[in-house]
């Protein structure tokens, strides 16, 4: 099954908060989506960065979603991972943490593949859910 439409974005950059944390010089920021379309959600999360995001470096990432994915209501996580070549992702994967589903949307797994064309964001959600 297929999911599609698009999502936005805040990011807000976030001060470290141990002496391990600002010693590692890697970014955290927090994410804040709401997501329009077949889901039909909102998400917080958390990254980790390496780099600028405008030449090379790396992020991984965790999101929680709760909402409804076509029409069926529940939370799921996702686990995030890309590498940055001149400011483009490369090697980039969105998966649904497994087991991570709720209420309607237990036992969801998939993988989303994530779209920027002209500052927007579209999602392609690649999933499956055990039947009614």
């Amino acid at each position: 099954m297929h999911a599609i439409g698009h999502f936005d974005v805040k990011v807000t950059p976030q001060t470290p908060d141990n002496p391990q944390a600002r010693a590692s010089g890697l970014g955290r920021l927090s994410l804040d989506k709401q997501f329009h379309g077949d889901l039909d959600a909102v998400s917080q999360g958390e990254m980790l960065a390496a780099g600028d995001g405008t030449t090379s470096g790396a992020y991984v990432a965790l999101e929680k979603v709760s909402g409804k994915l076509h029409g069926r209501s529940g939370t799921f996580v996702l686990v995030h991972r890309a590498l940055m070549v001149d400011g483009t992702p490369q090697e980039w994967t969105v998966a649904v943490v497994p087991g991570s589903g709720t209420g309607e949307l237990a036992g969801l797994g998939g993988a989303m593949t994530i779209t920027i064309a002209g500052g927007k964001h579209g999602y392609d959600l690649d999933y499956t859910l055990p039947a009614r």
